[in-house]
């Protein structure tokens, strides 16, 4: 086992360390989420989720944590594909559908918390972040209303997993 943790890949994917990388987190404050230079360890994401859902015994859950905020809530991406957040306090939300809508979702100008916690001012699209969603999807445009929709049809399998998790 401790091996197996020494050799963890840990590396983000390329396209989220570009995407992290262009400016949109310094150029939008009001928003409370810092990424991460890498995944966290299995190690570390077990022990946050048997605190987080009270179960000492807990597996290592199916998420691999690359960015938090302030109060200790975590995104992450889930192995089914979504972008997620698991709040310190218990809330859930997925943020975006996969890395894709994620992309889309910083270009429209939208950060992970703001998909959470509610967006109060105008979203400006991020012009470099077009055009790396544009590179990574294929898609010419993908508006805010359609990722939401997509990211909001995950939730009852994430409501499910915390569930089982949990109880």
């Amino acid at each position: 086992m401790y091996d197996s943790v020494v050799n963890e890949d840990r590396a983000l994917p390329d396209v989220l360390v570009e995407a992290h990388s262009l400016g949109f987190f310094e150029d939008h404050e009001g928003h409370d989420f810092q990424p991460d230079d890498e995944f966290d360890s299995a190690v570390e994401t077990t022990d946050w989720w048997r605190a987080w859902t009270g179960d000492p015994a807990a597996e290592t859950p199916p998420f691999r944590v690359f960015g938090r905020d302030g109060a200790g809530g975590l995104a992450a991406v889930w192995a089914r594909g979504p972008i997620v957040f698991l709040g310190s306090e218990g809330e859930i939300a997925v943020i975006a559908r996969d890395m894709g809508d994620y992309l889309w979702l910083l270009a429209n100008g939208v950060g992970p918390l703001e998909r959470v916690d509610g967006i109060d001012r105008d979203p400006e699209p991020f012009p470099q972040l077009i055009e790396l969603a544009q590179r990574y999807t294929g898609d010419t445009a993908r508006p805010l209303e359609a990722i939401y929709e997509t990211a909001d049809a995950e939730l009852p399998l994430l409501e499910a997993l915390v569930k089982v998790a949990t109880t």
